[in-house]
């Protein structure tokens, strides 16, 4: 709700202040005091078009600053916040700050940041509604129509809304996820072919953990068997000799190793240093008759087995495609990875081990169950889609069905408020059509139309009336729609253009009836509507034509008596005009207690 507003070098405004109260605010002043000037201010602060050209001559700038109460948990809050701005202290005042120069630049701020001018528009649809011949009006735009109209319908169609919206929400969902399946399939057949193909590859083989590193083992001692032979061989005549050549020429190790130790011992009695020695010798003595031995075993089994070798290398490059294929094939979904091993060959350094080879075939056993469970779901989904589609579409017929009836009762209300309004040849309608397709709000679009005089056309609201009467048919709108639509403030300019008598008095009524659930400001020049007033405030101007900080002020009850007898009889000091004011009063007073009354 407005609390405040600060206009300064708007039009003929150089500097005013509005302070606006719940219910119904009234904007008088004669022609030309800048009556109009209010609510282009609060168009232009709620995002409206920056024209520079309503910048007041010889000012920078035209600047709006509106202070309103909001909800502190609210969405308007939450929208401000998530945009940098805070509430005032007091947790529930926002400040909303719109400027435009001169040279056509705009700026806007929310709760002291800075922010573009959209937001401001896009906070306007929770806070505000204008009602005038220039401004863009939020309930002229299909969407809100239907969800007023959807409000308007009451609970047992807001029920049945949100019905429809779960199983709404709930069969787009499975409609994605089985088509995430379904477009997938071949991929998934194609991923699941490859993967088959590897497993059953690596089956075959059979690699065994470990078994890659122990054939390199093999294959070097086989590839090398002479050799090896020759160098023990060669090493153990070194050590104990060749009994088998017959000569005792040549000295082994281990002879004179025990010569050695036979003259350490018969002299080591005489010194523990020397006897150390000798047991150190002994101990080789020892040690190499042992290698002796085991080098005696090693050259009677280490032979040459070409047959043995060749297996060996051949279980090794089996090995080495498997390796190349799927040591390093990353996950096991990798269809190009799986499909890669028939290509591999069986040379060369692989990139990865037998260990990856074997992970990679129980994360891919893993993935072709996942793989061949989706045709399950696949299947499940089909049928669930199935049902939920019949349910949808069943839910939506029901709220076309609901809404259809709601718009024939709204519009013949609508209808019978014009009547009153002075617009009695006028005829509200609400078009329910079809859609492209469902949506989240049904399979309904909703539209009021409006036919000015019989034989006419009903056309769209912003073309089937002009500015006063479009005025009167949003005020009967509201009217009917009151509580349907959550915004909080209403504002109304030329809702009594081409109005007088009775019909003014009606005007007056129906705003007074809203701004019993709303807050309303409207800008008149008819003593009837002014009189229904809450609050009053008075547009007068400076003896230069300008509209200065003092000139809007709120009216007491006597000067709502002199502004009303000027409004009636163009002399506010008219004994006759002041009299007739007092009538007019005490009739709006009784018909507010009347509305107090009724809404209790």
């Amino acid at each position: 709700m407005l609390e405040e507003v600060r206009i300064s070098g708007l039009g003929v405004i150089d500097e005013a202040m509005l302070e606006l109260s719940p219910g119904l605010n009234v904007v008088t002043g004669e022609t030309g005091a800048g009556k109009t000037m209010v609510v282009s201010g609060l168009g232009l602060l709620f995002g409206g078009r920056a024209d520079p050209t309503r910048v007041r001559p010889g000012a920078d700038r035209a600047v709006v600053e509106g202070r309103l109460r909001v909800a502190p948990d609210g969405p308007i809050a939450r929208q401000v916040k998530d945009a940098g701005g805070d509430l005032d202290d007091d947790g529930c005042t926002l400040l909303l700050v719109r400027s435009v120069s001169a040279e056509g630049r705009s700026r806007a701020t929310a709760g002291g940041r800075s922010v573009p001018v959209s937001l401001l528009t896009y906070l306007s649809d929770d806070l505000v509604a204008v009602h005038g011949q220039a401004d863009q009006q939020q309930l002229l735009r299909p969407g809100r129509q239907r969800e007023a109209l959807d409000r308007f319908s009451g609970p047992e169609f807001a029920e049945l809304l949100a019905t429809y919206q779960r199983a709404y929400h709930q069969h787009a969902q499975v409609r994605a996820q089985l088509d995430e399946l379904t477009t997938s399939a071949a991929n998934r057949a194609r991923e699941a072919e490859d993967l088959r193909r590897g497993l059953a590859e690596i089956e075959r083989v059979e690699p065994a953990e470990g078994e890659d590193m122990e054939l390199m083992a093999e294959d070097e001692r086989l590839s090398n068997a002479d050799a090896l032979h020759a160098a023990a061989s060669t090493a153990h005549e070194a050590l104990v000799g060749d009994p088998a050549s017959g000569s005792y020429e040549t000295a082994d190790v281990t002879s004179l190793l025990a010569a050695a130790r036979s003259a350490l011992e018969s002299a080591a009695h005489h010194d523990p240093q020397l006897a150390a020695l000798a047991g150190r010798v002994s101990e080789a003595a020892y040690l190499l008759a042992d290698v002796a031995a085991d080098l005696a075993s090693y050259v009677q089994n280490v032979e040459a087995d070409p047959a043995r070798l060749a297996a060996v290398q051949e279980r090794r490059a089996e090995l080495t495609r498997l390796v190349r294929a799927y040591g390093s094939a990353g996950s096991a979904g990798s269809a190009g990875a799986a499909g890669s091993a028939g290509a591999a060959g069986s040379g060369g350094q692989s990139a990865g081990d037998l260990a990856g080879v074997l992970a990679w075939a129980k994360a891919a056993g893993m993935r072709l169950t996942e793989l061949d469970a989706d045709d399950d779901t696949i299947g499940a989904l089909t049928e669930q889609e199935a049902e939920l589609a019949v349910a949808v579409t069943e839910l939506a017929a029901r709220l076309t069905a609901a809404r259809t009836a709601t718009a024939a009762r709204f519009a013949a209300d609508v209808t019978a408020e014009l009547t009153a309004l002075a617009m009695p040849h006028a005829t509200v309608s609400v078009a329910v059509t079809p859609t492209q397709g469902l949506g989240p709000h049904g399979a309904d679009d909703v539209e009021i139309r409006l036919s000015a005089h019989p034989g006419a056309p009903a056309l769209p609201l912003h073309k089937g009336a002009s500015g006063g009467e479009l005025s009167r048919v949003m005020l009967a709108i509201e009217v009917v729609f009151a509580g349907a639509d959550p915004v909080p403030t209403f504002v109304f300019d030329e809702v009594d253009a081409g109005v007088g008598g009775k019909a003014a008095v009606e005007v007056g009524r129906r705003l007074a009836r809203l701004a019993r659930l709303a807050q309303v400001i409207v800008v008149t020049h008819l003593p009837q509507v002014a009189a229904f007033a809450d609050t009053h405030l008075v547009v007068e101007k400076a003896s230069d034509g300008s509209v200065v900080h003092s000139g809007i002020s709120r009216l007491d009850d006597a000067g709502r008596v002199r502004e009303l007898s000027r409004m009636l009889a163009g002399l506010e000091d008219s004994e006759h005009g002041r009299a007739h004011a007092g009538e007019l009063l005490a009739a709006a007073a009784a018909e507010r207690a009347a509305l107090r009354s009724a809404a209790r």
